[in-house]
């Protein structure tokens, strides 16, 4: 949590937030803002980000999510139960 903020212009209050809306959400959707940190009762409850940062977040979650599986089944390759790409191809082959 020590990251969710940077900068105090990203922190807001509920109260704040509720009376600005409009205004914080065009500075987040614009990027002016890179995130919106909302505080209820001195305590972070909430993040708002832009839909393209948010994707942008997605999209590296799944390629960390997929290099950690690669890396897992490295670890365990057998270089003698291999099967070449044309042992595959002919395996799995549709009959044309």
């Amino acid at each position: 949590m020590a990251a969710l903020l940077e900068r105090a212009d990203q922190a807001v209050s509920v109260t704040a937030m509720v009376r600005g809306f409009s205004a914080k959400l065009k500075e987040v959707s614009s990027r002016a803002t890179e995130k919106l940190v909302i505080f209820k009762d001195n305590e972070p409850a909430a993040v708002i980000i832009n839909v393209d940062a948010y994707q942008e977040m997605l999209d590296e979650l799944e390629n960390l999510r997929v290099e950690a599986t690669a890396r897992e089944r490295l670890i365990g390759f057998d270089q003698a139960k291999a099967i070449s790409h044309e042992d595959m191809r002919a395996r799995y082959a549709k009959n044309d």
